[in-house]
């Protein structure tokens, strides 16, 4: 089972006696919004099992917590927890392992002198699956003593590498031109430049002032490209399936996509908790379909909408009366029905004779 935590925001800014709705920090920094948070639990398949409607501004290791109690309550609490890096904190390892959980978490590449360690590691690759190259690592000793598995996308470290040019090009144009300005504003020039979301971390500024491109900077991310770093507690494992395993967790990102896109979770305008709770919980119910039919007819959600939406009622009238008849249906659609074990209405819905 794979669970993650996010938050989704409201068109409403009055956050009343709502014990759900708080001001949080959204990662689209929409923070003058109010806010709860959804927790979902799918399994490796992508079915939803649970969602649960949580505070806005409730600490991860918090709703954590909670959830991994309420799956204990089903009695699946010895699952293996699978989430991404902005959970990887001690705490919450902590929690994850309660209860006989074990966890597969991934890690900050940077910033982190555990990861970086794990990084520096020696060691050949083995190719899996997916096209997916791996290295085990283990740090510290005993009790400290931390599994690391280092996975290469060899696809993905391709396409980082051709993100890294583009800004680049676009760095060099930008330093041309701050050069060619007149010297009273390059100041404002260079202080825009240093602020940029993507190319100040390739930028070195000199004592005079002057900006360079960070040559080192570009060999340690390009070090990086295709890379991501995981670790687990679970010594039974294979490295191969704690990568595949992480890989499940785009399951979980592509459910959250399919409620707030597709099912238009977001955003919410209902005042009252129990109102609000309602409308996650169809949104989770309507996604279930979803998941079920996608699963059982090997096809996304949008190709069998696609392909449905041709299906008509068409109503034809004569003196006599009215004929309700649907259109003839396409191997498509019948493959489609069969597979979802629904059977296929009848060409004639109805006649109707005029007394």
């Amino acid at each position: 089972m794979y669970c993650q935590i996010k938050g989704t925001y409201f068109e409403i800014e009055d956050v009343g006696d709502s014990e759900l709705k708080s001001y949080g920090h959204p990662k689209d920094k929409k923070d003058n919004l109010p806010l709860v948070t959804i927790g979902l639990a799918v399994t490796r398949q992508g079915i939803p099992v649970k969602c649960w409607v949580l505070p806005g501004n409730q600490h991860d290791t918090k709703s954590v917590e909670q959830v991994q109690r309420e799956l204990t309550g089903w009695q699946i609490g010895r699952v293996i927890w699978v989430m991404d890096r902005g959970m990887s904190s001690e705490e919450n390892r902590r929690i994850l392992q309660r209860a006989g959980g074990d966890y597969i978490l991934g890690e900050k590449l940077r910033g982190n002198k555990e990861s970086e360690e794990a990084l520096r590691r020696g060691g050949r690759y083995k190719t899996v699956r997916d096209n997916l190259q791996i290295k085990e690592v283990y740090l510290g000793q005993g009790a400290t003593k931390r599994r690391f598995i280092v996975v290469h996308n060899p696809k993905e470290a391709k396409k980082d590498q051709r993100v890294r040019e583009k800004v680049l090009e676009l760095l060099k144009q930008e330093l041309q031109s701050i050069a060619a300005l007149p010297e009273d504003k390059r100041g404002p020039a260079r202080g825009r430049l240093l602020a940029h979301k993507s190319m100040k971390r390739y930028i070195r500024e000199l004592k005079s002032g002057q900006l360079k491109i960070n040559k080192a900077k570009v060999r340690d991310d390009a070090r990086l490209d295709g890379k991501y770093l995981l670790s687990s507690s679970n010594e039974k494992l294979s490295a191969e399936d704690i990568a595949l395993g992480y890989k499940q967790l785009l399951e979980v990102e592509r459910a959250f996509r399919t409620m707030k896109s597709t099912l238009e979770l977001r955003p919410i305008y209902h005042r009252k908790d129990d109102r609000i709770r309602s409308h996650v919980l169809l949104c989770w119910l309507a996604l279930l379909l979803i998941r079920v039919a996608e699963v059982e007819t090997d096809l996304t959600w949008e190709r069998i909408r696609t392909e449905m939406d041709t299906l008509h009622l068409g109503k034809f009238f004569t003196e006599n009366g009215r004929v309700l008849q649907y259109t003839e249906l396409t191997t498509a659609q019948i493959n489609i029905l069969k597979k979802l074990k629904i059977n296929p209405p009848k060409t004639i819905k109805s006649i109707e004779i005029n007394s």
